[in-house]
């Protein structure tokens, strides 16, 4: 039954994905054609890191209560009326509203997907079983913007919203029809409210470690998954399909090194592994602006992707060990609240940064300002690990 329940989990968590990745290089260009500067394009990423941020805490532990099952089919629900309102959007505002919308969805998936798959982790193989979900995720974004590219030349932008929305009703149909009831294994003080859990969260120097590490590697997503589009077609005039090619690639190396790397922070050392995947992503996001052609930068975003496949699983992984205390739903809502934070500032600080210094200087000064918070993260985490708590 749990291979049956993990398999069903990964698949639909797949085609979700899948659909969200359609759209990864078509948003950046509608966005563009009605009208979005740079600061407008971070607006339209930050609604939705901010709702998104706002809902998973709360997500996650009402799911530790209630279940998961209904979180997710709602989420998708969401996700599919999204892909039918994108394309009618005639106004930046009206995609600002749109993408708060589609914030709130994500709340319901990945965080509950994440806690149901950390109840079923035997203690010692927490990345081993993250790092399934991770291939899932990464798999699915990772082919997704290939399709978008060719939709989008085929058949324009509106093709590639609709697609997303016919995938997010078909992986809701998977889980209402093949997904018993989730809820929360009882481990832990999974009865404490949201603020007082949140506060055991952050009165841990080792769990703050974990968010702050969490928050600093995923500002780098704005430039390099919303601004990447329109670099590549101001600097190179590519194509929507070599725009898929070079975020495929990315994301797809991410999700074929996530099983070795899931072993590998489950026997060696977390701390050691993540400050290795930060100085990687950090010195990318430095070198991108050098790129003098479509291949360097597909290069480049091999090793960005190479990079992540060491953070993800092992982040996981050290989330899973403190969620065995605070709750997996709370504490996977709370650790994808915080790289809601971390889109947020990156959408913000790189659509200003664009807009006053140009599109070059935004991936330097993110690489250099991630690399930093991320050094001191890994020496809040590396020290004493969080005793149980009564």
């Amino acid at each position: 039954m749990q291979l049956h329940l993990l398999a069903t989990l990964l698949l639909s968590v797949f085609i979700a994905l899948l659909g969200i990745g359609i759209i990864v290089p078509v948003m950046p260009v509608f966005a563009a054609s009605l009208g979005a500067g740079g600061l407008a394009l971070g607006l339209i990423i930050a609604a939705f890191s901010i709702t998104r941020g706002i809902c998973q805490p709360i997500v996650g532990n009402l799911s530790d209560r209630w279940g998961r099952k209904g979180f997710l089919v709602s989420g998708l629900l969401v996700y599919g009326l999204v892909g039918l309102a994108m394309p009618e959007a005639d106004s930046v505002g009206n995609l600002i509203i749109i993408r708060a919308f589609h914030g709130i969805g994500s709340a319901m998936i990945v965080p509950v997907a994440m806690a149901y798959v950390s109840d079923m982790a035997p203690v010692g193989q927490e990345g081993r079983y993250l790092s399934m979900l991770n291939i899932a995720i990464f798999s699915g974004i990772g082919s997704g913007p290939l399709i978008g590219g060719f939709f989008t030349d085929l058949w324009g932008m509106a093709a590639a919203f609709y697609a997303m929305a016919g995938l997010s009703w078909l992986a809701l149909l998977l889980v209402l029809f093949q997904m018993p009831s989730l809820v929360g294994k009882p481990r832990g003080p999974e009865h404490l409210g949201l603020v007082k859990a949140m506060g055991c969260m952050l009165s841990s120097r080792r769990t703050s470690g974990i968010l702050l590490a969490r928050m600093s590697t995923m500002i780098i997503m704005v430039p390099t998954m919303g601004f990447l589009p329109l670099l590549m077609h101001e600097w190179f005039n590519s194509s929507g399909l070599e725009i898929g090619l070079v975020i495929a690639c990315r994301t797809l190396v991410n999700a074929v090194l996530q099983t070795p790397f899931g072993r590998m922070a489950d026997r060696g050392d977390k701390v050691g592994l993540l400050k290795t995947g930060c100085l990687i992503i950090s010195g990318v996001m430095c070198l991108v602006p050098l790129a003098g052609n479509i291949w360097w930068l597909l290069v480049l975003f091999i090793l960005l992707g190479a990079g992540e496949a060491i953070i993800w699983p092992t982040l996981g992984a050290l989330a899973t060990e403190e969620g065995r205390i605070h709750g997996q739903g709370t504490m996977m809502g709370v650790f994808n609240m915080a790289m809601s934070a971390g889109v947020f500032c990156g959408s913000l600080g790189a659509g200003l940064t664009m807009d006053l210094l140009g599109l070059r200087w935004a991936f330097l000064l993110i690489g250099g300002l991630v690399l930093a918070l991320s050094m001191i993260a890994a020496g809040l985490i590396r020290g004493k690990i969080t005793t149980q708590v009564d």
